[in-house]
C-alpha cells in the first residue's frame, strides 16, 4: 500500500509500517496520508484516500467535514506530545511570573560597560521583581492528557490547583491528583485563581473563551497561560486587559500579529510538542493507527468515525463507514445473510452523526454483495478486508 507523507515523519514510525507499503511525499493513489503541520483543506483526495493520521494532537489543518462525506477515518495522536506540553506550560509559569525574558534582554543592553555591569545589574535588577508560584492558586481548564499532566506537575511545584473539564474522561480521572480541587464551574476557577491554563480543543463553543467578559471576572493581576490554541483567547480583549493591568501576563504558544511585541506577552513560536521525544512519539503513534486500520479495520484514536478495536474473529472482515441513522445494521446484516455467508461477529459503533459497522465471516463475499451494500442510502464506505 502507498502512504503520502505531507511532511517529514520520524523514521522511528514510518519503519513500523514494514515492508508491504511505499512511504514518500510523492506516491501516487494513496490508501493514507500521514501529516503533521501541512494544510490538507484544498487538498483534492484521491479516491484510494482510506485514512490520514495527524502526528499530533490538533486537526485544524484537515478538512474534518468533507473527509466525513468521502469515508476517510481521520486520527489524531492524543498524549504522545503531552509531556512535552507540559514542561513547557511549567516553564511558561515561571515566564509569567519572574519577567526573566524582559530581564535577560535587558541585561543585553549592558554589554560595554566593562567593571560597571556588576554594579548596574544591582541597581536594576529591582524593576523586574515577580512572585513566586509557591503556593498560588492555578486554575486548569481542561483535563485531557496535557491538563492532567500540568495539574499534577504544579501541585508537586506547590501550587493550590484547581481542575474543570466536564467532559472528563474516567481514564484522565484515575490519573488526576487527588490533591486537585474539583471547580464547579468554569466561572468559578476564573474568579478564583492567580494563574490560568488553558488546555481546550479549539471548537465553536470554546472560541474566545477568554474575552472581555470572562477576563472582567478574574482577580486582578491574574496570569493567563495559552498552550492549546491561539483562538481561544479573545486579542483585543487580552490586549486592553494587559494595558489596564488587569492581567498581569499572557504565556502564548501561537503568536500572531496582533499579540507580538506587545508589553508583558511571551509569545513562544509553537514549541510545546518540539522536542525529539515528542516528534517521536507521534509518528510511532499515527502509523500504528494507520496500519491497524488499513490491515484489520481497528479504529483508534479518530476524531471523525467511532472507535473500534475488536480483534478479527475470521478469515474475512467487512467494513462498513455510514450515517449514524435506524435501521442500517439490519440492511447490511441481511444482504450477507442473503448470500448465505454466516456472521461469526458483528460490532457496531457510531460517534455523533457518523456509524461503522464490521462484521466478521465465515466465508468469502461476493463484489456483488458488497455493491448492494454500498446502494444503501446512507452507507459511505465499504471495504473487505
Amino acid at each position: 500500500m502507498n502512504i503520502l507523507t505531507l511532511n517529514k515523519i520520524a523514521a522511528c514510525g514510518t519503519d513500523r509500517l514494514g515492508s508491504g507499503y511505499t512511504v514518500g511525499d510523492a506516491v501516487e493513489n494513496p490508501a493514507g496520508v500521514l501529516v503533521r503541520s501541512a494544510a490538507m483543506h484544498d487538498m483534492e483526495f484521491p479516491k484510494s484516500l482510506l485514512a490520514v493520521a495527524r502526528a499530533g494532537a490538533g486537526v485544524n489543518n484537515i478538512p474534518l467535514d468533507r473527509c466525513s462525506e468521502e469515508g476517510i477515518v481521520v486520527f489524531n495522536t492524543p498524549g504522545a506530545n503531552a509531556n512535552a506540553v507540559k514542561e513547557l506550560v511549567i516553564a511558561g509559569l515561571l515566564l509569567a511570573s519572574r519577567k526573566v525574558i524582559p530581564a535577560i534582554e535587558w541585561a543585553r543592553t549592558l554589554k560595554g560597560q566593562g567593571a560597571e555591569v556588576g554594579k548596574l545589574v544591582e541597581k536594576g535588577k529591582g524593576q523586574f521583581a515577580g512572585p513566586e508560584i509557591l503556593g498560588k492558586k492555578l486554575g486548569v481548564i481542561g483535563l485531557g492528557a496535557i491538563g492532567v499532566l500540568v495539574a499534577n506537575a504544579a501541585k508537586e511545584l506547590g501550587m493550590d490547583v484547581y481542575g474543570y473539564d466536564p467532559y472528563l474522561s474516567v481514564d484522565a480521572a484515575w490519573k488526576l491528583s487527588r490533591s486537585v480541587h474539583h471547580a464547579a464551574s468554569v466561572a468559578q476557577l476564573m474568579a478564583e485563581c492567580d494563574y490560568i491554563t488553558l488546555h481546550l480543543p479549539l471548537t465553536p463553543d470554546t472560541r474566545d473563551t477568554i474575552n472581555a467578559e470572562t477576563i472582567a471576572t478574574m482577580k486582578d493581576g491574574v496570569r493567563i497561560l495559552n498552550f492549546a490554541r491561539g483562538e481561544l483567547v479573545n486579542s483585543d480583549a487580552m490586549k486592553a486587559a494587559l494595558a489596564s493591568g488587569k492581567v498581569a501576563s499572557y504565556v502564548v504558544d501561537f503568536p500572531s500579529d496582533e499579540m507580538l511585541c506587545v508589553d508583558n506577552v511571551v509569545a513562544i513560536p509553537h514549541l510545546g510538542a518540539s522536542t525529539p521525544e515528542s516528534e517521536d512519539n507521534c509518528a510511532v503513534m499515527a502509523a500504528d493507527e494507520l496500519k491497524a486500520y488499513l490491515e484489520e479495520g481497528i479504529i483508534r484514536n479518530s476524531v471523525n468515525f467511532p472507535a473500534m478495536e475488536t480483534a478479527k474473529s475470521t478469515a474475512v472482515r467487512v467494513c462498513v463507514l455510514h450515517r449514524n441513522i435506524p435501521a442500517m445494521v439490519a440492511q447490511i446484516s441481511t444482504l450477507i445473510s442473503e448470500e448465505g455467508v454466516n456472521i461469526d461477529t458483528m460490532t457496531n459503533r457510531s460517534k455523533k452523526d457518523n456509524a461503522y459497522t464490521v462484521l466478521d465471516v465465515e466465508s468469502d463475499v461476493a463484489e456483488s454483495t458488497l455493491e448492494k451494500i454500498r446502494a444503501i442510502d446512507g452507507v459511505i464506505r465499504v471495504r473487505k478486508i
